[in-house]
C-alpha cells in the first residue's frame, strides 16, 4: 500500500468516525428528550412582522425605482436633444452639453447604487431584528416544552425527518402572539 492510499483510507475512516459520533450525539439527545427543527426563513417570510417588512421593502423599492426611471428619462431626453442640436451647436456648446450629459449619467449611476445599498441595508435591518426575535421564541419554546435539541433547517439541510418534528408553525404562531402582546 502506498502512502497516498493509506492516507486517503485514514481520512475516510476519520470522517466516518466523526459522522458516527455526530449521529450518536443526536440519537442520545433524541433518547434524552424531544428534538425539533425550525425553518427560520419560512418563519421570517410567513410571520406578520415578516410580511409587513416585505411590504415596506416593496414600497421603498417602488419609490426608488420611480426616482431612477425619472432620472433615466431625463438623461435620454438630454441625449436626444443633443443629437438633434449637434449640427447647429458650436464645438464649445456641444462639448458643454456632452459634459452635462456625462455628469447626469454619473449621477444616475450613483443614484442606482445608493438606492440598491439603501434597500439592502433596510432588508438586513428588518431581517436581523425579526430573526433575533424568532431565535428568542425558539429558545423559549425549547425551554418551556422540554426540547433537548432544536435544529435550524437552513436551505434543506435536513433531508428527512418526521413532520411532527417541524415546529416552524408553532414558532410563527408564538412570534405573532408575542408581537401582538407587545403592541397592546
Amino acid at each position: 500500500m502506498n502512502k497516498k492510499t493509506g492516507m486517503a483510507r485514514t481520512c475516510v475512516l476519520l470522517f466516518a468516525a466523526v459522522l458516527c459520533l455526530s449521529y450518536v450525539r443526536i440519537a442520545a439527545a433524541a433518547e434524552a428528550g424531544k428534538i425539533g427543527y425550525v425553518d427560520l426563513r419560512v418563519a421570517l417570510n410567513e410571520s406578520e412582522a415578516g410580511k409587513k417588512a416585505k411590504i415596506e421593502l416593496e414600497s421603498l423599492i417602488k419609490t426608488k425605482q420611480s426616482s431612477i426611471d425619472e432620472k433615466g428619462k431625463a438623461i435620454d431626453k438630454m441625449k436626444g436633444d443633443l443629437e438633434k442640436q449637434a449640427s447647429v451647436l458650436s464645438a464649445e456648446a456641444r462639448k458643454s452639453k456632452e459634459d452635462e450629459v456625462e455628469r447626469q449619467v454619473r449621477d444616475y449611476q450613483r443614484l442606482v447604487q445608493d438606492s440598491q445599498n439603501e434597500v439592502k441595508k433596510k432588508e438586513t435591518e428588518y431581517t436581523a431584528s425579526i430573526v433575533k426575535e424568532l431565535r428568542g421564541i425558539v429558545e423559549k419554546i425549547g425551554q418551556q416544552e422540554g426540547y433537548s435539541l432544536i435544529l435550524e433547517n437552513v436551505e434543506g439541510i435536513i433531508l428527512y425527518s418526521k413532520k411532527d418534528l417541524d415546529i416552524t408553525g408553532k414558532v410563527i404562531k408564538a412570534f405573532n402572539e408575542s408581537r401582538a402582546k407587545q403592541k397592546k
